[in-house]
């Protein structure tokens, strides 16, 4: 572990990641050491004592009423989110490769493969990539699993509006690309949000 990462963790993230396999260990404690160090300018405070309770394998959470965060690795890359409700946050690769046919017939609702099936393929693989990203910050946001929840999200491709099939949720979301990314917010302020590189 580097001395600049070291520095910024707590002694639990430091505990936790040392179980993790190599590659593993290094992405955990990077993106922990970036996370506090972005909050620690939010905050006014030093990195190591950002509220921050994040064992591996869990949503980061920042506990006393310091607000939300939501984190997403892909890759290289590394996305934060901070807010004061609640916030979900979503990154991938623009040019990721998907069977997007697949992969919408398999996890997509009805009114949402109809929208999508007469695509060409390209197109079709940029939309269900926009949807796969926006879903995935959904369910960050509610705090709940991608197995139990991907199905019950549909994106209408026309509005841009996210729904719940089962309970109604229409929750204020943003998609949008940049770097060679496409990323996604979903939460109150989600409209507002702005990107900013660390």
């Amino acid at each position: 572990m580097q001395g600049a990462c070291a520095d910024a963790l707590s002694a639990a993230e430091r505990s936790g990641g040392s179980a993790l396999t190599p590659f593993r260990r290094r992405r955990y404690w990077q993106s922990r050491a970036a996370l506090r160090r972005w909050l620690a300018e939010v905050l006014g405070c030093a990195a190591a004592s950002v509220p921050l309770h994040s064992p591996p394998g869990c949503p980061p959470r920042l506990l006393g009423g310091a607000g939300w965060v939501s984190l997403s690795h892909s890759g290289t890359g590394l996305l934060l989110g901070f807010s004061a409700e609640p916030i979900g946050v979503d990154l991938e690769p623009v040019d990721r490769p998907l069977e997007a046919a697949a992969l919408m017939r398999r996890w997509f609702p009805p009114e949402e493969v109809a929208q999508l099936c007469q695509l060409s393929p390209e197109p079709l693989r940029a939309a269900v990539l926009t949807s796969w990203v926006l879903k995935e910050a959904a369910i960050k946001w509610r705090q709940r699993s991608l197995a139990a929840e991907l199905a019950s999200w549909r994106l209408d491709h026309a509005s841009g509006q996210l729904l719940h099939g089962e309970d109604g949720v229409r929750p204020e979301a943003r998609s949008g690309t940049a770097g060679g990314w496409r990323w996604a917010v979903v939460g109150p302020g989600a409209q507002q949000s702005s990107l900013v590189a660390i």
